[in-house]
Parts: structure tokens; C-alpha cells; sequence
């Protein structure tokens, strides 16, 4: 057994093994003999199976895996005799010529490796990087307040029709009636809404459905058909306001304050208030965190120049997915992928330069904080910790959530090292100029 390195550069090599029948036919025989002993052949007793019977049926296979036993054996100890620091799996040559698997034969196969690059920089004071501190304006915090006591209120009885209200109406059309059908006049189209505006109860006007409602699934539930229905139908309805409901914000009194921050935390206005700050701070730094964050990797990156064996990495992702994606598919998203891995490198040479661990309280941390959040995107706020914990364990337990989450531990816990290291520009911007930053 033979193994050839010829090196086509910094990052890529080529290795030929070349493999004498000496090599693999002891394997091949152990292989044949455990199918001697175990192969059920009718008319034969299990065991007694003539070896000439079972060469005819198992040696091409025996073979086959004999010298792939061989090859993987002794492609894993070249790169660990030679201390190589490679990227996926040796993959064969794309000019690889077809094998003639006949016993005795010679074999002769290449495969390409991939080289990780060697990462080493430093990090000092000399390096900067932005963080961006959001203002806190009057505006904002009242545009929260409004929306907050918006999202807590309530439908009531309304009078005329304003452009976010609902409206309770029968839709008639000859003897075909439609009771009590609910219409928000903000998906009426708006060349039609105008003159829904200012309707009142018992108010009776013409609409054509088809153009005041373009969406086919909303009209077909309104008019309480089938969607195929629609096209053979006549668009002109005679429509009757039975009901306004206008959507009235929550008060500032105690019960909203309950339901809004828990029972007892805000008692009056201007705690109110003091949590709407509190609250806006808190989301700003949120989005702060992570503009810094992805500054800091592309600083960082930069810096480190991570040169890759990007031919090698495509053939790599395609054949680890097994074909679950074209060439084509994997081309599109490359440059996300390249971005993804330089960063994982980086982050890697970092987390060993700063000693960065990861313990299992910061994944629980991590956990609870999305499991609180997916909460509060269902208007669900003040989740008891038991319950957030459970939920959290739960996330940690999938294999692709708790992937994300150790991943977002790493990275928080690594660009807090790197920010000691660094000089941190803080800088005050307003939320518009924030976010019309690239």
C-alpha cells in the first residue's frame, strides 16, 4: 500500500493511493468467510455453504467493500500521521478513471483534500468598531404607548365608518341574501373604500364585489361560497350596514396596566410611562447588539483573510447533501455559505485565543430569552419561569433549535471577549438613520 501526495497548492492536495492485491486480500478473505459462515442458501446447511459458491455470489462485493475498508483506513491515518487540518472528507478526483473490480487486480485511486487555512492575528486597541447607541425620542415612545394600549383594546359600537374600522353588513342579490357578514374597510381596495367611509347603520349602497374586494379567498368567505364559485357569479350586490365597530384603545387604568405588565408592577401613568422607556431601551439595545454584531464579523473576517478551497467546498456541500440540491441550487447561495464559514473559522480561533467556554447556563439562558420572545409574539407576555424553562428544554432537545441556539451562545459569548480587546466607537444615531444603515 502506497499513498502519493502531490500538493496543487497552499490549500489544495492530491493523494493517490495505489493498492496491490497483497494489500487487500486478507480482507476480502475474513469478508468471505463470515459469509461462509452465516450466508442461508437453499439446499445447503447454514455453514456448509461450498466456498466456490459463495465466491461466485459474494467475491465481487467482498472485493468491492475490501478495498474501501482500505482506502478509508488508510486515507484517516495519512491525515493523522501527517497532522493535516482538512475541510469536509477527501472526495475522489474528477478525473477519476472507472475501476475494473476483478480480483487480483491493482488498483490505483485519487482523491482531492482540502486544507484548512491557518488562521493567526491579533487584536488590539488599534482596532475599532461601531456600536450605535439609538435615541430615545418623545415621538417613539408615545408611537409605543399608542400601540400598546391599541393592541389591548376592544371593538365597540361605532357611528360612521372610519378607514381601520369593521363594518356588519347583509349582502343582497335578488333572493340570494348574506347575513351578517363582517368587513374590515382596510381590505377594501382603495379606489372602492372612499365610499365606505362614513357609512352608518342601515345605510344602503351598490357594491361590485369583484372590484371592492380583490382577494378571492376573503370575497368567497364574505359571500359564504366556494372559491370556484366566484367566476360564474354576477358582481353586483346590494350591501345594507347593519353594525360600525370602531376599535377603541384600551384607558390607562389599572386593569390595563395588569394585563399589559403584570398585576401590580405599574400603578399609574407615569409607570406607565417609565416601563414604556424602559421597554423601547431594552428593544434599541437589542437591535444595537446586533448591528455591532454583524459589524464585528465582518471586521473580523476581513481581518483574518480567510482564504478558501472554494472549487473543493461546492462538490463537498453537494456531495454531503447527497444530491438534495443541484449544482445550480448550491451556486445561488455559495456566497451566504462562504460568508457562514469564513465566520465559523474565525470564531473558532477565537473562542480557543480568549479561552470563550460555553456552559450549560448560558444555553438555558439563550433558550429561555427565544422562548420568552416566540411567547410575546402571540401577545403573551409575563410567562411564569417554571413554564419558560420547560419550554426552553424543549428547544435545547431539537437537534436544529438547539444547534441555533449554541451558535447564538458562541457568538455572544466570543464578540464579548473580542470587545475587551478592541477599541468600541459608541456612537448616538436616530432610529430612522439606524435603520437605513447597510
Amino acid at each position: 500500500m502506497k499513498i502519493e501526495q502531490n500538493r496543487i497548492d497552499d490549500l489544495n492536495i492530491e493523494l493517490t493511493l495505489s493498492i496491490a492485491k497483497d494489500d487487500y486480500s486478507e480482507k476480502r478473505k475474513k469478508r468471505l468467510n463470515e459469509h461462509k459462515r452465516t450466508a442461508e442458501i437453499k439446499g445447503f446447511r447454514k455453514g456448509m455453504v461450498p466456498m466456490g459458491l459463495i465466491e461466485k455470489i459474494y467475491g465481487q462485493s467482498c472485493l468491492v467493500d475490501a478495498v474501501n475498508d482500505l482506502i478509508s483506513e488508510s486515507l484517516n491515518g495519512f491525515i493523522k500521521d501527517n497532522d493535516l487540518k482538512v475541510i469536509g472528507e477527501p472526495l475522489p478526483s474528477e478525473d477519476r478513471e472507472n475501476v475494473e473490480w476483478k480480483n487480483g487486480n491493482d488498483f490505483e485511486f485519487k482523491f482531492d483534500v482540502a486544507l484548512a487555512p491557518k488562521i493567526d492575528f491579533e487584536l488590539s486597541k488599534d482596532d475599532k468598531i461601531d456600536y450605535y447607541n439609538i435615541n430615545i425620542t418623545k415621538e417613539a415612545k408615545a408611537e409605543m404607548k399608542e400601540n400598546l394600549l391599541k393592541q389591548y383594546g376592544s371593538l365597540e359600537e361605532g357611528k360612521a365608518a372610519k378607514a381601520d374600522d369593521f363594518i356588519i353588513v347583509d349582502f343582497e342579490q335578488g333572493e340570494n341574501k348574506v347575513e351578517g357578514t363582517y368587513v374590515a374597510l382596510r381590505n377594501v381596495s382603495e379606489a372602492v373604500r372612499p365610499s365606505f367611509v362614513g357609512l352608518k347603520a342601515g345605510d344602503t349602497i351598490d357594491v361590485n364585489v369583484n372590484e371592492a374586494f380583490t382577494n378571492e379567498t376573503d370575497r368567497a368567505s364574505m359571500l359564504k361560497v366556494n372559491k370556484d364559485e366566484l367566476a360564474g357569479m354576477d358582481p353586483m350586490y346590494r350591501m345594507t350596514v347593519k353594525n360600525v365597530k370602531t376599535f377603541v384603545s384600551a384607558p390607562l387604568v389599572q386593569d390595563t396596566f395588569d394585563k399589559i405588565f403584570g398585576e401590580g408592577n405599574v400603578k399609574s401613568e407615569d409607570e406607565f410611562d417609565a416601563k414604556i422607556e424602559e421597554r423601547l431601551a431594552a428593544e434599541y439595545a437589542q437591535e444595537s447588539d446586533f448591528r455591532f454584531m454583524k459589524d464585528a464579523k465582518d471586521y473580523l473576517v476581513k481581518k483574518a483573510s480567510v482564504a478558501l478551497p472554494e472549487k473543493f467546498l461546492k462538490r463537498w456541500v453537494y456531495v454531503a447533501n447527497e444530491g438534495k440540491f443541484t449544482m445550480e441550487d448550491i451556486e445561488k447561495e455559495f456566497d451566504l455559505f462562504l460568508a457562514d464559514y469564513r465566520w465559523q473559522m474565525v470564531r473558532n480561533y477565537l473562542m480557543e485565543k480568549y479561552a470563550v467556554k460555553i456552559e450549560e447556563s448560558d444555553l438555558m439562558a439563550s433558550a429561555k430569552a427565544f422562548a420568552a420572545y416566540q411567547f410575546a409574539m402571540y401577545g403573551i407576555n409575563n410567562v411564569p419561569d417554571d413554564q419558560l424553562e420547560s419550554y426552553a428544554r424543549t428547544i435545547l432537545s431539537q437537534e436544529k433549535d438547539g444547534r441555533r441556539v449554541l451558535e447564538q451562545v458562541e457568538d455572544t459569548k466570543t464578540l464579548a471577549a473580542v470587545k475587551e480587546a478592541v477599541t468600541v466607537n459608541t456612537k448616538k444615531i436616530s432610529v430612522e438613520k439606524f435603520r437605513e444603515l447597510k
